[in-house]
């Protein structure tokens, strides 16, 4: 079947039609579960490092687990109603450990409990190891990886729910689309605290990581919207939804007024994360611990070269323009900040950087294309 077709289960019964309804209402519920977690998350990484975490139940965690807390009962409710309501099921959907649903509402059930599954590790993380902001400890790659689940799970259930071409499928695919880049892209954010530590080829960490991970949400969107623009769309939101959560964040700050505790455990270990990031911040004159917003802007370029490429067509060739791209950009750009100009390479490293790019690119894209055509695949 061609990207972006769709065929109605053959069952006209009200049964099918309520499900329908039911499916269409989770999915936005799950959307906007997806954005208070998100926002939670963060305002929970700036809250690390201006105040350090003091308990598991600070506000921004509260935040974020409201918003996974949603997710689980959206998820895993939509399966027991149809596992009560439809036993027979409809075309296309699936039973597994007694729960009967779409393909789309099980792989965001069982995403969704990844990440719930994180919480208590992280907890006990902390206990054992201290403080950290850094985003690739066991437990935060789980709840992120969770969370990526059930958002390729939104991108399958828009297509179930809603019909080729409707205007409410591609504003769900662009929403669902952002909210997976941001996402992904909190595996990427460490990046930069790689290049200030180490230099040489690892300076330029961010675009390895970017043109491997980052074409998952890009691609997939691109191609199961059968949109070409829709890369600069799903940044566009993005972009938007950070500077919400920055806002969020600035409020509950100067409303709650929590005491910092940073400052004494940066001095128990000056190359900590936490520390580390401080002092990064402090040499360019930012807020320590902010994230998305206006950040996201310098990839506007890179995502414009993947849509004009197309990645509907030539997803593999899109990608690798978007690698390119983004790492003339990163070339420009990263040697200029304040905190990573004395660790920039010379031109040979540079040059060898990009080949590691490029070559991160095909794996990508290729990663991309596979995951696009198992969701866009005919039910079996």
């Amino acid at each position: 079947m061609a990207v972006g077709a769709h065929r109605w289960p053959l069952a006209t019964a009200p049964a099918a039609t309520a499900a329908r309804t039911v499916r269409r209402a989770a999915l936005w519920v799950l959307l906007l579960a997806k954005l208070v977690a998100g926002w939670g998350v963060q305002w929970d990484i700036q809250w690390h490092v201006l105040i350090g975490r003091d308990s598991f139940w600070i506000p921004p965690h509260i935040m974020t687990y409201s918003g996974v807390a949603l997710a689980v009962i959206v998820s895993f409710g939509v399966l027991a109603w149809e596992t009560v309501f439809r036993p027979d099921g409809g075309a296309g959907d699936v039973r597994v450990l007694g729960l009967a649903g779409s393909r789309g509402f099980h792989l965001a059930a069982w995403g969704i409990a990844l990440t719930v599954l994180a919480a208590p590790i992280d907890d006990l993380w902390h206990r054992l190891f201290g403080l950290d902001v850094t985003l690739w400890s066991p437990p935060h790659l789980l709840g992120i990886v969770g969370v990526a689940i059930n958002s390729i799970a939104c991108l399958l259930i828009a297509r179930e729910v809603y019909p080729a071409r409707s205007a409410a499928r591609w504003a769900a695919l662009m929403l669902t689309g952002a909210v997976l880049y941001g996402s992904l892209h909190l595996t990427v954010d460490p990046s930069t605290r790689v290049a200030y530590l180490n230099g040489g080829l690892l300076f330029y960490t961010l675009a390895y990581l970017s043109a491997l991970i980052l074409p998952l949400a890009m691609v997939s969107t691109t191609r199961l919207s059968d949109s070409q623009w829709a890369p600069v769309v799903l940044l566009a939101i993005l972009i938007g939804l950070g500077l919400i959560g920055q806002e969020i964040a600035r409020i509950g700050f100067e409303a709650l007024k929590p005491v910092s505790v940073i400052d004494a455990e940066v001095a128990k270990d000056p190359t900590s994360p936490i520390a580390v990031a401080t002092v990064m911040a402090r040499k360019e004159g930012v807020t320590p611990g902010q994230t998305g917003g206006r950040r996201h802007v310098f990839a506007l370029l890179p995502v414009l070269a993947m849509a004009l490429v197309d990645a509907r067509r030539r997803a593999l060739a899109a990608t690798v323009a978007y690698a390119g791209t983004l790492f003339a950009v990163l070339a420009w750009r990263l040697p200029s900040r304040p905190s990573l100009a004395a660790m920039a390479p010379g031109i040979p490293v540079t040059v060898l950087a990009l080949v590691v790019t490029l070559a991160a690119a095909v794996a990508g894209g290729l990663a991309a294309l596979w995951l696009s055509d198992r969701l866009v695949a005919e039910p079996a």
